[in-house]
């Protein structure tokens, strides 16, 4: 999951020299952290603002879902470098869709998963993901949701998720910028959450059972 819209990247807590140094050396790179794939470097395209989600995040988000992961279907929505997809199938997910709709990210992006001999699990769709989401729906149990920040996006993505592309107990990480608070589908609970720099990444996981039977029927 990546970031391409023109806002501060996330900071987290105060580096040290050494951190810092570390960033450096994989500047234009993604580094996976975990799992099969674990210390792979792969080239990240020349873009404005296409950056990875930092390590010290996606280790917190990993260590929450490391139960999850073992066969999870997952779709990674604004992917971007597909840190966050990626990162899932090196940590044993069945099967990655990765949504990104620069056509140019999307082919680095396919060509990464080549690198890492993923493409049997991982898929690359070039797309926006409102259409992609307006398309017949095949439930995942683990989202990646990182919509552009102030841009209006999260509340549509979230709501249209419900439309049939959620297993009863899946889990969604979703990524705003700090201080927006936003609505989501009643179904949804709060699991966790990060606060990093200028970004609130909230991992919620849905409960089917709060749904009423007409919604339910939706």
């Amino acid at each position: 999951m990546t970031r391409r819209s023109p806002r501060p990247r996330r900071s987290g807590k105060p580096t040290t020299a050494g951190r810092r140094s570390s960033d450096r050396r994989h500047a234009g790179r993604l580094r996976i952290i975990g799992g099969d794939f674990r210390r792979r470097l792969l080239p990240v395209l020349d873009s404005p603002g296409l950056r990875p989600t930092p390590d010290r995040v996606r280790e917190t988000l990993f260590n929450w879902l490391a139960a999850t992961l073992p066969s999870a279907r997952v779709l990674d929505l604004f992917a971007g470098t597909g840190s966050l997809g990626l990162e899932a199938l090196s940590r044993g997910a069945r099967e990655t869709i990765f949504v990104e709709r620069d056509a140019r990210v999307a082919d680095q992006l396919g060509r990464n998963l080549d690198t890492l001999g993923a493409t049997s699990r991982g898929r690359v769709i070039n797309a926006d993901v409102d259409r992609f989401l307006s398309d017949a729906p095949s439930p995942a149990t683990l989202v990646f949701l990182d919509p552009p920040f102030r841009q209006g996006l999260a509340e549509p993505c979230c709501a249209a998720l419900e439309s049939g592309w959620l297993t009863d107990e899946a889990f969604i990480y979703l990524e705003t910028e700090a201080g927006l608070d936003p609505q989501v589908p009643p179904s949804w609970r709060l699991h966790r959450e990060v606060h990093a720099g200028d970004s609130h990444g909230r991992l919620y996981r849905r409960d089917a059972t709060a749904l009423s039977p007409a919604e339910d029927a939706c």
